[in-house]
């Protein structure tokens, strides 16, 4: 017999039907015992009466969550008994037979609430137990669309998915890496990446031209309460992009069609002509006070959204110990003043990339802070959802400058990054590329207040995983194999 999900029964009146399940609600009404089984895809209305005494012996024991299959005739409910609360609230099934696989011990919260009113800790100590909760099970499956989508777009338009390596080489990108000690180099570390920023380079000198990766990322930051240790990217890096706007509408497109094909009842509020509208760096700033703002008309209504791309993002920052960074990364291409948007494409044998190797070298600390880049951030609600830039492609000028000015030595910027300058010597072509954040994006859509809710397993805003006891110490024979003597932490 088939297995069929619980909501395709609604239209099987009078059809013997097979369903598997959890026990979600049990409730005795007089003689009859109704207990309503779930699947993923809704909940039906079993019904057992004393007509059939072994089946109503085994209704009378059935506790929630205990995990069962049930054969059964699908029925019209009474008139007047009918549930418009739920897809199948117009039928019931009338057991025939039932097979009870596993009980269960009683949960240690309601699971047929929201979930928001139990303390986190414990939600994700029982994560497992948490995501049989409706709202958590929609957002799973919101995010499997949203990803879907994103995937079949990027495949129409000729992108290729390719898969980087997690372990990975430690460079200064910017974020703390985690790292991973080797066992059979003592002493050498990989890196888990932060992105796939040098992989998604190499692949454009590899001639891929278009690439895409839903993209696992890692960074070793300070905790925050939205902030994960470890975070999904939609990843993509194009070959022979000419101008910045041709990477903002390779953008746009899909986040516009997503919404209109995926989310109808969502409104977007701030398009100029259909487009999403972009303003430089300065801009925000001066009007906003932020470089991420919230755009909407009503910030009250769930249903809307305000997109924005910001450009122009200054290429230096002075960090805390008066030392220069960059805002994005090293590889952005700085914007030198009075070059329009076609610098990008020829920077290394133009004019003006020759006055910008100039700037580099003799330039000011101060001047430098003034620097703009080709750097892009897509913003949503308030938030940032996605960054990326044009990179640099010439090693041995603009690239090697902006490194220096990091306070990076030439035996320094090789040694990290000696691959990258081989790779470029093969002939590098011209290429930009951006990173999306999807859990904060998925989020969003859902109407949830943290990614934590639109992630499966997600770890505490103080990076633990309480459901595994993670992070937790190494026994003796792992440490001595990876030639480790930690320092014994004091944390608990």
């Amino acid at each position: 017999m088939k297995r069929y999900w619980i909501n395709e029964i609604k239209d099987k009146i009078g059809e013997t039907v097979e369903l598997y399940g959890w026990v979600n609600v049990r409730r005795d009404h007089g003689k009859i015992i109704f207990i309503d089984l779930r699947d993923r895809s809704g909940i039906a209305q079993l019904v057992f009466t004393p007509e059939n005494r072994e089946l109503y012996k085994i209704a009378e024991t059935l506790r929630p969550e205990w995990v069962l299959s049930v054969k059964g005739e699908v029925a019209k409910r009474p008139k007047g008994m009918e549930n418009p609360e739920i897809e199948t609230g117009k039928v019931e099934i009338k057991v025939k037979e039932i097979f009870v696989f596993n009980q269960s011990e009683t949960p240690p919260f309601p699971l047929d609430t929201s979930g928001y009113e139990i303390d986190e800790e414990l939600r994700l100590k029982y994560r497992y137990l948490d995501l049989r909760r409706a709202r958590l099970k929609n957002n799973l499956i919101l995010r499997n669309k949203v990803i879907k989508f994103f995937r079949d777009y990027l495949n129409e338009k000729e992108f290729i998915e390719i898969e980087t390596p997690i372990l990975t080489k430690s460079t200064p990108e910017g974020a703390r890496d985690y790292v991973v000690p080797s066992r059979l180099y003592p002493g050498k570390f990989y890196a888990l990446p932060q992105s796939p920023q040098q992989y998604k380079q190499l692949l454009m000198v590899a001639g891929v031209e278009k690439y895409f990766q839903i993209a696992r990322c890692f960074r070793d930051e300070d905790t925050r309460a939205d902030r994960q240790p470890e975070f999904t990217q939609l990843d993509l890096e194009v070959n022979f992009i000419e101008k910045q706007e041709e990477i903002l509408n390779l953008i746009e497109e899909p986040y516009l069609n997503l919404i209109k094909e995926l989310f109808p009842q969502k409104n977007i509020s701030n398009l100029e002509s259909g487009k999403i509208p972009r303003y430089t760096y300065d801009e925000v700033m001066k009007s906003y006070g932020t470089d991420k703002p919230d755009l909407r008309k009503n910030k009250n209504d769930p249903e809307e959204l305000a997109f924005a791309f910001i450009t122009d993002f200054p290429m230096f920052e002075e960090k805390e110990d008066g030392s220069l960074g960059t805002i994005h990364h090293p590889f952005t291409l700085p914007k030198f003043k009075d070059v329009d948007d076609s610098y990008g494409y020829n920077h290394d044998r133009s004019e003006s990339g020759i006055k910008l190797r100039k700037f580099l070298e003799e330039a000011s600390k101060e001047e430098l802070l003034d620097l703009r880049a080709y750097q892009y951030d897509f913003v949503c609600n308030g938030y940032e959802i996605g960054g990326g830039s044009i990179r640099t492609h010439d090693p041995n000028g603009v690239l090697w400058l902006v490194f220096k000015r990091l306070g990076h030595s030439k035996e320094d910027f090789k040694n990290k990054f000696g691959h990258l300058f081989d790779a470029f010597g093969f002939g590098v072509p011209p290429h930009a590329g951006i990173a999306m954040g999807l859990d904060r994006f998925i989020a969003i859509l859902a109407g949830e207040p943290n990614i934590r809710e639109v992630i499966a397993f997600p770890k505490t805003g103080d990076a633990r995983d309480p459901m595994m006891s993670s992070p937790s110490e190494l026994d003796k024979k792992q440490l001595k194999e990876l030639h480790l003597n930690p320092v014994k932490s004091k944390k608990p």
